[in-house]
Parts: C-alpha cells; sequence; structure tokens
C-alpha cells in the first residue's frame, strides 16, 4: 500500500454506500466466546459502533494503519483501544473472540499465509469475518489500469494494486480451519450526480484507483482522471437526474474456529 495517507473526508462521500456490506457481514456471525474484539483496518470506525452494539460488554480494539483515519475513528467514542500498525503484522494481547475486517484484507498480499495467521489469533469457537470488493475485473476498475498502461506506460506496477483470490481458493485454503461460510453479494448502487466528473471516478479514486493516481504528477492525474471520464462514462451511462446505477460485487466470508 502507498505511504501516504488516506483522505477520510473523500472516502466518507460513500459513507451509506460502504456501510451496508459491514452491517451484512455482522449479521452472519452469530454468537462469540469470550474475548475481545478486534476491528481491523477500522478505518474511520463507521463499524465501530455498530459492533459495540451488536456485542456489548467486550472490549473493542481497532486497528488501522492511517493516523488521519484513527483521528477520525476516536471521535466514535466506542473503541476501547486504537492501535496504528500495519494490519498484516499486528498481534493482539490475548486471543479474540472475533475478528472483524470490512473491506481492508485486499489491500494486503500473500492471503495464503495472511489468513491462518489470523485464524490463529482467534480463541477457540472465535470468528474471522471479512468482506473484501470482488471487483477488479469489472471495467470500473479495469479502466484505471488500462488507461494507465497506455498513455503512462511503465508508471504503475499492477502489483501494486489491491487484489484478492478466487472464491473457490479461499475455500480450499479457509474449510480445512473452521466451520466456513462463503458468498458474493453484488450491490446495485445509485451514485448520486457529481460536478467532479463521472460518479463512478469519484467512488473509485478514493480507493482502487488511490496507488494509480499517486504514481503520476498532478497534471498527469488529472489528464488521467478526463480520460477514465471519457471511458467510463460509455459503461456506466448517466440516468436522467445525472445518477449511475453502478453494480458492485463483494466477497465475504466468515469461518468459525473449532472451539476445545
Amino acid at each position: 500500500m502507498s505511504s501516504s495517507d488516506w483522505n477520510p473526508d473523500l472516502y466518507a462521500r460513500f459513507h451509506d454506500l460502504r456501510l451496508q456490506p459491514a452491517v451484512d457481514l455482522m449479521t452472519r456471525v452469530g454468537a462469540l466466546p469470550p474475548g475481545d474484539i478486534c476491528d481491523l483496518g477500522c478505518g474511520t470506525g463507521v463499524a465501530g459502533p455498530l459492533l459495540a452494539e451488536r456485542f456489548p460488554g467486550r472490549r473493542l480494539i481497532g486497528v488501522d494503519n492511517s493516523p488521519t483515519m484513527l483521528e477520525k475513528a476516536g471521535a466514535q467514542g466506542v473503541y476501547d483501544r486504537l492501535s496504528e500498525a500495519d494490519a498484516a503484522q499486528w498481534q493482539p494481547e490475548s486471543p479474540l473472540a472475533l475478528l472483524y475486517s470490512n473491506a481492508v484484507l485486499h489491500w494486503l498480499p500473500g492471503h495464503p499465509a495472511l489468513l491462518p495467521r489470523l485464524v490463529r489469533h482467534l480463541a477457540p469457537g472465535g470468528v474471522l469475518a471479512v468482506q473484501i470488493p470482488h471487483q477488479n475485473h469489472a471495467p470500473s476498475h479495469r479502466l484505471w489500469h488500462d488507461l494507465a498502461a497506455a498513455h503512462f506506460p511503465g508508471r504503475f506496477d499492477t502489483a501494486l494494486a489491491p487484489g484478492i483470490l478466487e472464491a473457490e481458493e479461499y475455500f480450499d485454503l479457509l474449510a480445512p480451519l473452521g466451520t466456513l461460510a462463503l458468498w458474493e453479494t453484488e450491490y446495485y448502487q445509485e451514485l448520486a450526480a457529481t460536478e467532479e466528473g463521472h460518479p463512478v471516478r469519484g467512488f473509485t479514486s478514493s480507493t482502487f484507483a488511490r496507488p494509480v493516481l499517486e504514481t503520476l504528477s498532478p497534471a498527469e492525474a488529472e489528464a488521467l482522471c478526463a480520460l477514465y471520464d471519457d471511458a467510463v462514462r460509455h459503461v456506466y451511462p448517466l440516468r436522467a437526474e445525472g445518477t449511475v446505477l453502478f453494480p458492485f460485487r463483494r466477497l465475504f466470508f466468515v469461518l468459525r474456529r473449532p472451539a476445545m
């Protein structure tokens, strides 16, 4: 991931659209053993109040590598502890009842090693609950890479892009580690009209496109955004009100570690 910090205000423009998958993931968690809850990659803490309400009386830990995001998370007033750390390296003080991660792990490489490591952080009967975007093959995401390669060749390494395994690979990796539920949902999101380019560009530029845009100068980034706006409008046409109906696929899995 880029070393530059996230822009929480830009990310928060789509708060409601990004929150629904977090809620859908949480509803599948079920009963938990004793222990703390970790919101891994908590960002601005939008899931914090939901976790605190759903699982009252437990210590809630937020982990993120962005100081700016953690400052926003602290304002939620629900986390017992906030830690600035790399989600791939962080370790809890004691086994967790729930390790909850919404839209974060696609930024981290090496899932075949990472996920078993996260499962080892769980108490017996504890739960790993993960949601990750599964949109990389869609035009909304693929266009950023295609246009950058065509107009600024050699500037962006696609290995730096967020990415995930296929669903079958996650099943083969996780099923031996506990009781697994694995599913995908495609959300049809209505993006509001904007004066700052195509609505899909606004949605993707704060997340998936960040590593691409950060390799360019401000003038080059502006040029790439204009190219993207022109290309993406043919795939996601504007509706009469200037809005866009934007299908977005997400992958979920909930793994319960065996009780001992």
